[in-house]
Parts: C-alpha cells; sequence; structure tokens
C-alpha cells in the first residue's frame, strides 16, 4: 500500500519571506489546490486558546490559510466548539469573548468566527461512526457538520491526559459538542455539588432525560435515569455540576479516533500542524509552561494519523530544553527515561493507543513520506 505523503518545511525564512507565506507554499504544495472549493463553506478547525494562555496558534496562521481558502472560491469561518469544563469557553458567549480577545476576528484573520455547537454546547448532530468499539454515534458540532469542507490547523504540544495534542485531538474532541466531550472524557455520570447549587432549576430545564429533581430545593441528578449527555454542566452557571469516572487514557484516545472518523468520513478534509511553542500541556489551561522542545516546523497532509505520527517521530528526534517540564524531571534522581519525549514530560500518560486505533478503524495510516521543502 502506498504511504501517505507528509509536506514539512522548518521555521528558518529568508529577508522578505514570511512564516505565513511559508505556510501557504507548503498546503499548495501538499495538495490543497486539488479540492474544489468554489462557493463551499469551509470549516477551519482550530483552538482559540483560553483566557491567560499565550500558547495558541496566532491568528495570523488561521488568516494564511483563509487567504488561500477565499482564493479557491471557498466561504471559510473558524470553528471550535465549547468546552464541558468551566474556564472561559463554555458557552459560545464567552468562547467568542474569548476569542476576540486572543486575537481572533474578522479582520485579523480575515473570516469569521462561528462556535459549532452553539449558544450551550447543545446545537449537534448524531453522527453513526463506521467500525466504533467505543461511541457507534458520535455528537458533533452542527456548523462543524454543515460545512462542505473541513480542514484542521493544529498547534501540535503535549498533553497531561493523552500525551500530546495533535491533529486527532484537535478534530475528535475538539469538533464534540458538550454531550460528545462527555461522552469520550466520561464513563460515568455527572453529579451535583450541594454547596453549590443555588436551586435556580437551570439544569433541570435543559435535561433531556427528565433526571434532576429537587425535593430538598438543591439539584438531584437520579443516575437511573440520567444518559449522561451532559448537557446540564453547561446550564449551571456556578459550576455545581461535574461529571465523574474519567475514561481510561487509552479508550478516550480511541474515542478521540472515532470521533475524528464521524468529522471527516464523507467529504473532502485538509490537515494542518504546527510544531512550535510546544508546551507540556493543552492550551485549555488559563497558562501555559515553557515549551518542551525547540521549535520543529510545519507539517501538511491530507492522512490525519500519518500527520500525527510524523509530527510524533519529529518531537521524539528532537533535543528536550533543559529548562522546561520535561527537563525538570529528567534532573530529578528517581528519573526513569521512557526513552519518549511525552512520557518522560507527563509519566501518566497513554498516547499510542489513539494512533494505533485510528490506523485500525480507517480514518489513515502511521506509514508516511516525508516530503521536506
Amino acid at each position: 500500500m502506498e504511504r501517505s505523503k507528509v509536506y514539512f518545511t522548518d521555521f528558518r525564512t529568508k529577508v522578505g519571506v514570511s512564516l505565513t507565506d511559508k505556510l501557504q507554499k507548503l498546503i499548495r504544495r501538499a495538495g490543497i489546490g486539488d479540492i474544489d472549493m468554489d462557493g463551499k463553506f469551509v470549516a477551519i478547525k482550530m483552538h482559540f486558546g483560553e483566557l491567560g494562555n499565550l500558547a495558541f496558534l496566532r491568528p495570523n496562521y488561521a488568516k494564511a490559510v483563509a487567504d488561500v481558502v477565499k482564493e479557491m472560491g471557498g466561504l471559510p469561518f473558524l470553528t471550535d466548539c465549547n468546552t464541558l469544563y468551566p474556564g472561559s469557553r463554555r458557552n459560545a458567549i464567552e468562547h467568542l469573548y474569548c476569542a476576540q480577545v486572543n486575537g481572533f476576528n474578522l479582520v485579523s484573520t480575515g473570516c469569521q468566527v462561528i462556535i459549532g455547537d452553539g449558544l450551550k454546547g447543545t446545537d449537534d448532530i448524531a453522527v453513526p461512526v463506521e467500525g466504533a468499539e467505543y461511541c457507534p454515534e458520535a455528537y458533533i458540532g452542527r456548523a462543524v457538520m454543515d460545512a462542505d469542507i473541513f480542514i484542521s490547523l493544529t498547534h501540535f504540544k503535549g498533553h497531561e491526559m493523552t500525551g500530546f495534542g495533535g491533529t486527532i485531538k484537535n478534530i475528535g474532541m475538539g469538533c464534540g459538542s458538550r454531550s460528545g466531550k462527555m461522552q469520550q472524557h466520561s464513563d460515568g455520570k455527572p453529579s451535583v455539588d450541594e454547596s453549590l447549587c443555588t436551586g435556580c432549576r437551570r439544569c433541570a430545564k435543559e435535561c433531556g432525560s427528565d433526571a434532576i429533581f429537587y425535593d430538598t430545593g438543591k439539584a438531584y441528578i437520579d443516575p437511573d435515569i440520567c444518559k449522561g449527555c451532559g448537557r446540564c454542566i453547561g446550564a449551571c452557571t456556578f459550576d455545581a455540576i461535574s461529571a465523574e469516572n474519567d475514561s481510561a487514557l487509552a479508550a478516550l484516545g480511541c474515542k478521540m479516533a472515532e470521533y475524528t472518523k464521524a468529522v471527516c468520513h464523507g467529504r473532502p478534509c485538509f490537515h494542518i500542524s504546527l510544531i512550535n511553542d510546544v508546551s507540556p500541556n493543552c492550551d485549555c489551561h488559563g497558562e501555559n509552561d515553557a515549551p518542551i522542545l525547540p521549535d520543529i516546523g510545519m507539517l501538511a497532509s491530507f492522512d490525519p494519523v500519518a500527520l500525527d505520527q510524523a509530527c510524533v517521530d519529529l518531537c521524539q528526534q528532537a533535543e528536550p530544553i533543559s529548562n522546561s517540564q520535561i527537563g525538570d524531571n529528567m534532573k530529578d534522581p528517581h528519573f526513569h527515561d521512557h526513552g519518549d519525549v511525552f512520557l518522560n514530560s507527563n509519566p501518566n500518560v497513554s498516547w499510542k493507543e489513539t494512533l494505533e486505533h485510528a490506523q485500525k478503524i480507517g480514518i489513515g495510516s502511521r506509514e508516511y513520506e516525508l516530503v521536506k521543502m
């Protein structure tokens, strides 16, 4: 079987040539022009960063991609879905404000920002996942699925649960609605912290299974009735409701792969990943620690699995930065060298299962040819 092509360029530039010019040259070389975008809605999925975090991709990169899409006649929009956890992106109002504060607007990116799963994270579509072992249906933000063409623009970094945050995580977890994130993150059902509950009954209005009661004046979720959709979590503005029983990390990675298949199956897709500011944890944090690796480069491919694998391999070949989380770990007298930069940075993570499962269910191949520019 022919190996997938992954195109790569580093961050070196000559005088008079910008990095955004170089990114556009990369994606054209990788074949983005082969997609018929004329008059089509094009979703560009990226992470706008949490307030206080500065490691996320700059809006300049988004504009570079959007400009190419518009040159091809496409109608691009930037998108992400609301978060399950408390923070500055848990509903569309706060999410859009966060995106604007972090520099994402019509002027800076050349296109609109649309939150994929609506105001409260409940505007989703149940998408069947052929060959799924964990999620026979994936709950994807409606705006993401309404697009004719899907492009992922990923900040490749470390991650405290999945080892690294790459293309599959950007797509699978990022495009899941609140119900979708609940399905991926948790094998349990939400519960109420009575000390935080005000009895406002907002959660009951959002509950799709009439599982919430107020016999004591505080919300109570009946686990026998609850379907675990997580809509109540988004409805509570007092952070009184949270999910229980996190999925095992290997299962989490496999679920993300199945959600990625739901998003990408049956329509043209293209994927871009930038390995820079490689923070040890997710951009969902309200802060970012120093990079664990030097800036490596920009990559593009039609194959999301090959793209993630190529990024992993390049990171494994890089020299860790001493003044970083991974550097601190390596200086510890009890340090165990896993021979893996992601495990050396966050020893309890699991990432290989994600790529293995993604290949197994037919999203792409871990075998690739790296085409250097």
